[in-house]
């Protein structure tokens, strides 16, 4: 179950890429956008605490600290240098980059936590700087600094999102992860967004939905809920269910099949291409993700056979 909620997760969150392109296209800024998401979420989750499992909203006070730390950094500025960075660069590359995340997981298990890791790890890590280089073309120059850069503030975003979410979704309910995780990084962009500043007529505003999809043209209020609900609430939802049944690196392994389906979706819908040498780049990366995830197998094979043996053990 763990795989397929993982998967679910990613189709959700790989095809909400193109959707937060149309929106930011729109006019929306990209904070005030990741407020929308993080506030939505924040309010399905506690109306489903509300009436499902009241007892879910009480947790101590360290765990409240942890998980606003996560809510800072591993949803807040995780979907705003996201945002950022996905306004600036094609869909596809924007995670190719952000999922450098893994190899950070890795690492910090090796030099942190002193997990053993295969040598595989340093040919992983290879296979990423490589195959980037060549997604990126460096040679060419084509990509745009910042946005190269925002993207690698997600990458590191991210691998805080897995190595916290791990610990604390083990510890109580993932719809009590969601909501309190949400509810800080509201509280963050309530303060940081400039949501004051948005004129309430953008939302009834007709939007082209770019692309192959250019002539269509509906209210900017319809991408911006499927942004909220299918594209944040289900898929964070998702992939903190799935951390209820594997470990960061499983869910990681899957999680990043986000950027094949980002690929995909930007493709049929964005018309955003890759020439055939980004191409094999981009699987390039893709092969040293999996062998930085496998690099902690033995580890992912001892948690999961811990959960089989005591349900009540966390994942950590």
């Amino acid at each position: 179950m763990g795989y397929v909620f993982a998967l679910a997760a990613a189709l959700l969150f790989g095809t909400n890429g193109s959707v937060t392109k149309v929106v930011i296209g729109a006019g929306l800024e990209p904070a005030q956008l990741t407020l929308f998401r993080v506030g939505g979420t924040a309010i399905i989750a506690a109306i489903v605490l509300l009436f499902n499992n009241r007892k879910a909203f009480k947790v101590s006070l360290r765990q409240l600290v942890l998980l606003m730390i996560l809510g800072i950094f591993g949803v807040a500025l995780l979907q705003y240098t996201y945002a950022v960075a996905i306004g600036i660069l094609p869909v596809g590359i924007t995670l190719l980059i952000e999922y450098t995340a893994v190899l950070i997981v890795a690492l910090f298990a090796f030099f942190f936590f002193k997990e053993k890791v295969r040598a595989r790890l340093w040919v992983a890590i290879g296979c990423v700087l490589i195959g980037l280089a060549v997604v990126a073309q460096i040679w060419a120059s084509e990509l745009v600094p910042f946005g190269v850069l925002m993207a690698f503030g997600a990458s590191a975003c991210l691998a805080i999102y897995f190595l916290l979410g791990e610990r604390e979704v083990g510890k109580t309910s993932p719809m009590a992860v969601a909501f309190w995780t949400m509810s800080t990084s509201t509280v963050f962009w309530l303060i940081f967004s400039g949501w004051w500043q948005i004129d309430p007529k953008l939302f009834v505003e007709p939007v082209s939905m770019s692309g192959n999809l250019d002539w269509v043209e509906v209210p900017l209020a319809v991408p911006l809920a499927w942004n909220v609900i299918m594209g944040s609430f289900v898929p964070f939802f998702l992939s903190l269910l799935a951390l209820k049944y594997l470990t960061a690196t499983a869910a990681g392994i899957v999680a990043s099949a986000e950027v094949i389906f980002a690929f995909l979706v930007a493709w049929l819908w964005l018309g955003e291409t890759l020439n055939p040498i980004q191409i094999i780049g981009a699987a390039v990366v893709l092969c040293g993700i999996v062998l930085a995830q496998t690099a902690r197998l033995d580890k992912v094979v001892d948690a999961d056979l811990a959960i089989v043996s005591d349900p009540a053990k966390s994942l950590t």
